[in-house]
């Protein structure tokens, strides 16, 4: 019978000035491992003076290594240090959350969301380009096993030269628990929401494509209700400077996870016609609360919503609109289909799916 598995399981990005998707999924993931009696988690990070700030804060036990950001990184890159036993202590696996594989004397496996900055590096910074691609390269040569959370990522995985037999296909999960009348209106209030808004979730950043459906917006003239961004400045020219004043767009900034639920269920329809994502959870948590979905045709949004959404041509702005007026119309059929969608997608079988590559690794 297999003993216990020990992780070393990187959570660097919970740090990070915007975590993102990556530190969402890492910790829910991490929260729903918890069952799996064999597996025993050990968070790995920088040093750091705090805890991150809510919700960010890790649920299970991180050790820390000698060095802080912004040097670990490229510590990691460039020297092959430090190895993560240098605070865990020996480990069976070593996890990298994130496209950065950390150096390890164990078995190691990395989680590619996406390979995106391949396809248009103009939409990252050149450091960031840099970072990504010297972090390929050393995947390609170290990892043992890559998990990705869509085909779309899968395939760009192998164009990029990672054999098809160490590519694992995790799909992420997403929180069911529906927002009730009385949290959306706390929310309503909360944040000074009208009755009816439009709704973007998500890092404010070029390929988010917010710009395009600012354009579409336009189109539509004064039939749609105003847009509300929430989420925390990225980088990047994004075509939104000086709207924070319009009546047609409101700005949230970063809105804490407890009212994201809330948020989700008031809005008339969820608006994501991102360029490229390597997977868009914020469709899915749209959905998971009963609301219309536009998105991305061709993208890997597309393959998470499934029929589920609406899909346009990101680059159009005229067929964004278009999708947005459609949603409106096949509102209650929408309703049905995404939370169907929803439903089949959980935190609990994207970690069943990474403790099965943890056992036949450690096997």
């Amino acid at each position: 019978m297999m003993g216990h598995v020990r992780v070393a399981y990187t959570l660097e990005q919970c740090w990070h000035r915007v975590p993102g998707g990556t530190g969402v999924s890492a910790l829910r993931i991490a929260e729903a491992l918890g069952p799996h009696n064999d597996i025993r988690l050990v968070g790995v990070a920088g040093r750091h003076r705090h805890l991150p700030p809510e919700p960010w804060v890790p649920e299970i036990p991180v050790a820390h290594l000698p060095i802080a950001q912004p040097w670990l990184y490229e510590t990691w890159l460039r020297l092959q240090w430090p190895k993560v036993e240098v605070a865990t202590g020996p480990v069976d696996i070593a996890h990298a959350t994130t496209l950065i594989p950390c150096p390890t004397d164990a078995k190691l496996v990395v989680t590619l969301h996406d390979l995106a900055f391949l396809h248009d590096p103009s939409q990252f910074t050149r450091h960031g380009v840099r970072v990504f691609r010297q972090s390929l390269r050393q995947i390609r040569q170290r990892a043992d096993m890559v998990l990705c959370c869509s085909q779309a990522t899968m395939d760009d995985a192998v164009a990029a030269g990672i054999g098809a037999d160490r590519l694992r296909l995790v799909p992420l999960g997403v929180e069911t628990t529906r927002a009730d009348a009385a949290e959306i209106e706390r929310v309503r209030r909360a944040h000074d929401l009208p009755d009816e808004y439009l709704l973007f979730v998500g890092t404010i950043e070029p390929r988010k494509n917010l710009r395009g459906l600012l354009a579409a917006l336009e189109l539509m003239g004064d039939s749609v209700p105003p847009l509300v961004v929430a989420g925390a400045e990225g980088w990047g020219e994004t075509g939104l400077t000086g709207l924070e004043e319009s009546k047609r767009v409101r700005f949230l900034g970063f809105v804490p996870h407890g009212d994201l639920g809330g948020l989700y269920g008031g809005a008339s329809v969820f608006c994501y016609p991102s360029e490229r994502e390597g997977y868009g959870l914020p469709v899915l948590e749209a959905m998971a609360q009963g609301v219309p979905v536009v998105t991305s045709r061709g993208t890997a949004t597309e393959e998470t919503a499934g029929t589920a959404a609406v899909l346009v041509d990101p680059k159009d702005p005229t067929d964004i609109a278009r999708g947005i007026e459609e949603a409106g119309h096949r509102r209650k059929e929408l309703h049905a289909k995404g939370l169907a969608r929803a439903q089949r997608r959980s935190w609990s079988t994207t970690a069943d799916l990474t403790a099965a590559v943890y056992r036949e690794l450690a096997g």
